[in-house]
């Protein structure tokens, strides 16, 4: 069982920035897939960034594009999403998602069923 925590959440002003982590508890190269999904109150959850941790190929929701970067440190085991130019619009809980590593997959922000273990999430709140 894999455990994902995620920090660096927080309340900031329209234009700011935040850098989001998530540390997982086992080796980040047993999954092929890791990925960010956020959900505002009221709203499904949805795909934000993700990344193969293998060839570190990376695919970001349109709403976010040019604003966000997904990385990865598999020497700490741990993902990363640095959001600049942050909109109130981004307002949500961002949670971390890894999968198990057994089945190759497109990393594909849609197919969020693919990821076998979630983060408790972090709050981020922006203001206008």
């Amino acid at each position: 069982q894999v455990q994902l925590v995620e920090t660096g959440g927080g309340s900031v002003q329209a234009g700011g920035s935040l850098r989001l982590s998530c540390t997982a508890s086992l080796y980040t190269r047993r999954s092929y897939c890791m990925g960010w999904y956020r959900q505002a109150p009221g709203k499904e959850r949805e795909g934000v960034a993700a990344i193969k941790t293998g060839g570190r190929s990376t695919a970001y929701a349109d709403s976010v594009k040019g604003r966000f970067t997904i990385s990865l440190d598999n020497n700490k085991n741990t993902l990363y999403l640095q959001m600049n130019s942050l909109k109130p619009e981004d307002t949500a809980m961002y949670y971390c998602a890894a999968d198990d590593g057994t089945v190759a997959w497109s990393c594909t922000l849609a197919r969020r069923w693919e990821y076998d273990y979630w983060g408790q999430g972090t709050q981020v709140t922006v203001s206008s």
